[in-house]
């Protein structure tokens, strides 16, 4: 049973016999009365009294007839009164339930009405999506096509494509990230100045949108430029994350100066000219492999993760001059083939440079090594200053050679350093640390001896 149906049990029609009934019981009762009423009269002795007691009777017996025919229309009027109230409740409970469905009816109305609106609604954003869709793939297909095309202009005009495309569709921009480094990878004809425009173009869409103080900065860019060939490629102050340039060749001038490095930033390349000047950024820097032949510099450089620098080749002048290193540093098996400083430069985290060799000058002035440092094996072809260096951690020359003069003048050790079997030319002046033990080799070498 539903809640608002009425639990009034249904009224049944009062039969005409029981109001017959009810009209023979009361003359019964009226006719018993005055029999009774009037055998107690006849009992009387006096005539008289006798009268009197039976006239009594008779209006007594008439009294109890009526008041019984108004007890039976006050029960049949109560009856009346208590049909009307539940008539009215019964109305009032089936008004009740008709508003309540009415209500209903309304409501699921509005719903299915909103339900088809919405569903409009989707059908609608469904198609335009898919138009949007299909325009934007239409445009990229489009711009690759421009891209993959044999005139240098129209392959020009490709990259600008593409690039008004990443601008209007954020969502893209990876994918076009990757399809101009894809392009980038792909070998270049060798002395074509249109093609090289076309790459310079590129390359300069990649690094305008890698810079964070650019309004149309591309936070999710990341570049895969490995076995590319970039000419002049500059990402001064551009934010690189996981950037891999591992095997590629930079012609020119590279500038990476200011940038910020995220993630690993991979650099075992072949470059000519290279800026590194304040760089920045926790990421992890890996130079294994790379070689240099023009001037290098990463000075003031802050590297927050750890270098990796091993097997490079630095054929020009390089400078990390006041550069910072927070994690452990490692030049091993690497060539510095021209002046090389370090100029206070800080090793927070260890520096290795083992079987690491220096051509010419190789200067330390003022660097401070806060941890282990490793020069085992280390060839010093030229001149090697480390005068005022601080060395707050072991540090280890064992095997080392010193061809050129060597200086620690001024330099503070918090311990002995380890000189075993180290090296250094008898016909250079040397300023050795305080307490190094110096033994003539033969006419060639000194020999420093560990205490």
């Amino acid at each position: 049973m539903p809640a608002d149906e009425p639990t009034d049990e249904r009224l049944r029609v009062m039969p005409w016999w029981l109001v017959l009934l009810g009209l023979l019981l009361a003359a019964a009762l009226g006719w018993l009365v005055l029999d009774l009423l009037l055998t107690e009269a006849d009992r009387a002795t006096q005539p008289d009294t006798r009268a009197t007691l039976r006239v009594d009777a008779i209006r007594t017996g008439l009294t109890v007839v009526a008041g019984t025919g108004g007890g039976l229309a006050l029960l049949l009027a109560a009856r009346r009164q208590w049909i009307t109230e539940r008539a009215q409740r019964h109305q009032e409970a089936v008004a009740t339930r008709d508003q309540a469905h009415r209500d209903r009816v309304q409501a699921h109305a509005e719903s299915v009405t909103e339900a088809a609106q919405r569903h409009q609604e989707r059908q609608a954003g469904a198609a335009e999506h898919d138009a949007a869709e299909r325009r934007l793939t239409e445009l990229y297909t489009r711009a690759v096509e421009l891209l993959g095309n044999d005139g240098a202009a129209v392959r020009l005009g490709g990259v600008h494509a593409l690039e008004r495309l990443g601008q209007d569709n954020p969502a893209q921009r990876p994918t076009i990230v990757a399809v101009l480094c894809a392009y980038l990878r792909m070998p270049a004809p060798v002395d074509d100045p249109r093609e090289t425009e076309v790459r310079r173009t590129a390359q300069r869409v990649l690094t305008l949108h890698l810079r964070a103080d650019d309004p149309t900065h591309w936070p999710q860019a990341r570049l895969d430029l490995t076995g590319a060939l970039l000419v002049d490629f500059d990402a001064a102050g551009c934010t690189l994350v996981d950037a891999d340039f591992t095997g590629a060749v930079f012609t020119g001038v590279t500038s990476f100066a200011g940038a910020t490095a995220r993630g690993r930033l991979a650099l075992g390349a072949s470059f000519a000219d290279a800026v590194l000047d304040d760089l920045t950024g926790d990421a992890e820097i890996v130079l294994d492999g790379a070689t240099f032949t023009g001037r290098v510099s990463f000075d003031r450089a802050e590297i927050g993760g750890e270098l990796l620098c091993r097997r490079a080749v630095f054929d020009g002048r390089t400078s990390f001059h006041r550069a910072t290193f927070h994690q452990p540093a490692s030049f091993d098996a690497t060539r510095f083939g021209d002046t090389t400083t370090f100029g206070e430069a800080t090793f927070l985290g260890g520096l290795s440079m083992e079987r690491t060799e220096f051509t010419g000058y190789a200067g330390f002035r003022a660097a401070r090594f806060a941890d282990l440092t490793q020069f085992r094996w280390t060839v010093f072809g030229g001149e090697a200053w480390f005068e005022q260096a601080r060395f707050e951690g072991p540090a280890n020359f064992g095997r080392a050679r010193f061809h050129g003069a060597a200086s620690f003048d001024g330099a503070r050790l918090t311990q002995p350093p380890q000189v075993d079997q180290a090296r250094a030319a008898a016909a250079a002046a040397h300023a050795w640390p305080v307490g190094t033990t110096v033994e003539r080799l033969d006419d060639d070498w000194l020999l420093l001896v560990d205490r």
